[in-house]
């Protein structure tokens, strides 16, 4: 089956005044029709650009997409005018941000943003992209939604936000989802009421989604394939399965393995201290030759150091970016 979405190559540059700043190098992956994809990483790792990148969204100045193709329904989104790439933003692609309430107008209601998204794309009238703007807020299950669409941001808890920016992405029916680490902000209790809205509004839509996180938790229960960033590269992608059964990358190994309950515990008296990978994340406009993981590496080897592992397949449908992984 031909995939909805088919990133090939995507490399992102930042003009900084200690020089470029590759956040993204040769990325590639594909997502289908109605498949859920997640992209994990530690913070900084390129997930967040990647993301924004697809919606043709990165700042230029001083950002840049280098090199690459995005391929959204055959179409490739890096050759469109930008006029056309905004009638697919929110129509046919929406992504639900990391902050939901800096992502919202702080000076409109929240009914009049949800309606703006009608009255842009399907021309509604203003009594119709009202009506239907309640219609979303009560879909994502917010009480008195009639009363709640004419409240301001700062009138609405951190969880409201984020329904409201469901809400809002949703509006249209997209075929793609993107959710930027959706629950970052939230406590504990509303991020899982977050996560089980999400999963149930794309099986009701039957729409595609790429989840953004760095909580190896929400991955194992929402998603099917999963793609492992490090310093801006793909390290690891697999199905969801093989990534938590048998990780193969050593990196993928350390973040399985400083998960709580499943990690490599060392006792410290009565208590428990969690394994942690050993070293930091290198600067990317710093970068050692060769492979970026080599000083974090329980198997590191000579030639680790003076070249750089292609992504290549060691299994069927498992693709890993390391010289050791036979």
């Amino acid at each position: 089956m031909e995939p909805l979405l088919k990133v090939s190559d995507l490399s992102i540059g930042f003009n900084t005044e200690a020089g470029l700043l590759c956040a993204v190098s040769g990325v590639s992956f594909d997502v289908g029709k109605k498949e859920k994809f997640g992209i994990i990483g530690e913070s900084g790792c390129g997930k967040s650009v990647t993301a924004l990148s697809l919606l043709r969204l990165i700042p230029d100045p001083p950002g840049k997409i280098l090199s690459g193709k995005i391929l959204f329904d055959n179409q490739d989104l890096m050759a469109l005018p930008i006029d056309k790439v905004r009638a697919i933003r929110g129509k046919r692609i929406s992504m639900i941000f990391q902050e939901p309430v800096a992502s919202l107008n702080p000076v409109f209601t929240v009914g009049s943003q949800i309606a703006e998204v009608f009255r842009v794309h399907e021309k509604s009238s203003r009594k119709e992209a009202h009506e239907r703007a309640v219609e979303m807020i009560k879909l994502v299950r917010i009480p008195d939604p009639e009363r709640r669409s004419g409240e301001y941001p700062h009138q609405l808890s951190g969880g409201m936000c984020q329904r409201i920016m469901i809400a809002m992405a949703l509006s249209l029916s997209p075929e793609l989802l993107i959710a930027d680490e959706p629950t970052t902000a939230l406590d504990v209790t509303i991020q899982a009421q977050i996560l089980e809205l999400i999963n149930e509004l794309t099986e009701k839509f039957g729409m595609s989604l790429i989840l953004i996180t760095h909580d190896l938790g929400v991955v194992a229960e929402t998603v099917q394939r999963v793609m492992v960033m490090y310093t801006g590269l793909a390290m690891e992608l697999a199905s969801t399965d093989e990534i938590f059964d048998n990780p193969l990358h050593p990196y993928t190994k350390g973040l399985m393995e400083a998960m709580p309950g499943r990690g490599l515990e060392e006792k410290a008296g009565s208590k428990q201290k969690l394994y942690t990978i050993p070293g930091l994340v290198p600067s990317p406009l710093d970068l050692p030759k060769g492979c970026p993981f080599q000083e974090r590496c329980p198997m590191v080897k000579p030639h680790c150091r003076e070249a750089m592992p292609e992504l290549e397949q060691k299994r069927p449908s498992h693709w890993v970016r390391c010289f050791e992984v036979k």
